[in-house]
């Protein structure tokens, strides 16, 4: 390997949105830091299975809707 191009990979903190805290290595900071989380698996609707909301900033949708919404795959 070549030396002095790699990060320094070294152990921090890493806090779940739950307060539960673990151990890992990372490149993040420094040694010792805290990495806080905003989201993790707990609370993801990824991995908690919730249904996620289709938001409908300036009404996009209902403007693609009427633009597109006559469209169909099959024959008529």
């Amino acid at each position: 390997m070549k030396k002095d191009i790699h990060p320094d990979y070294h152990m921090i903190k890493v806090q779940l949105t739950n307060g539960d805290v673990y151990e890992t290595r990372s490149t993040y900071g420094k040694e010792g830091d805290t990495l806080q989380l905003d989201i993790d698996p707990s609370v993801h609707p990824a991995w908690t299975g919730g249904k996620g909301a289709m938001l409908d900033s300036g009404g996009q949708v209902a403007r693609f809707n009427k633009r597109f919404g006559g469209l169909t795959l099959g024959k008529k």
